[in-house]
């Protein structure tokens, strides 16, 4: 027997055993991570609620954008509110959102903290109102504006919720954000 032959069939001996081990580790890998919490059908999960969600934000943008009719914009309350705008009330806030809260602090949409209050403020959005006026792209704009370390936010929540905030839905705001706490389900 020739020894450079004997040479050769152990290389492709050794090549065969590292490419059947590669295929069945593949597959034991695969196998796992279907079954795993993280795995396909938690994807499948949050890829339908992300879609649910989508077509919720929608909904809302179009609410907020279209016009409103005359008898609408006339009506007024006692108060001298337009239909749908409540008098901003602390303890209703309160013991739907478990904490104090102060008219027109942006915080307490989920996502925004003390620094990116900061900057609509300095945009000029300082109310609920006016934060839920404003488009998601012109959020991003703001966020994009002070720099990358604020490109991480999602704002696409930002103006529905100041919306539910600034309508004094209170009970409707806390259950979407324990329903949506940081992105998370």
């Amino acid at each position: 027997m020739d020894l450079s032959n004997s040479n050769i069939w152990c290389w492709i001996l050794i090549i065969l055993i590292g490419i059947v081990g590669f295929i069945v580790g593949y597959f034991i890998g695969k196998s796992k991570s279907a079954s795993t919490p993280g795995g396909s059908d938690a994807v499948h999960k949050l890829e339908a609620e992300n879609t649910k969600l989508k077509a919720d934000l929608e909904a809302s943008r179009k609410n907020t954008q279209s016009p409103k009719s005359s008898s609408q914009s006339e009506s007024k309350t006692s108060k001298g509110k337009a239909s749908g705008e409540k008098e901003f009330d602390a303890d209703e806030a309160k013991a739907a959102m478990g904490k104090r809260i102060k008219k027109d602090d942006l915080k307490i949409v989920e996502g925004i903290g003390p620094k990116i209050e900061g900057l609509f403020h300095a945009s000029g959005i300082k109310t609920w109102k006016a934060l839920s006026k404003i488009s998601t792209d012109k959020c991003q704009e703001i966020l994009s504006s002070a720099g990358d370390r604020y490109r991480i936010h999602d704002p696409a929540s930002w103006p529905m919720q100041a919306k539910m905030a600034h309508q004094g839905e209170w009970s409707a705001l806390a259950k979407w954000q324990d329903d949506h706490k940081s992105g998370k389900f």
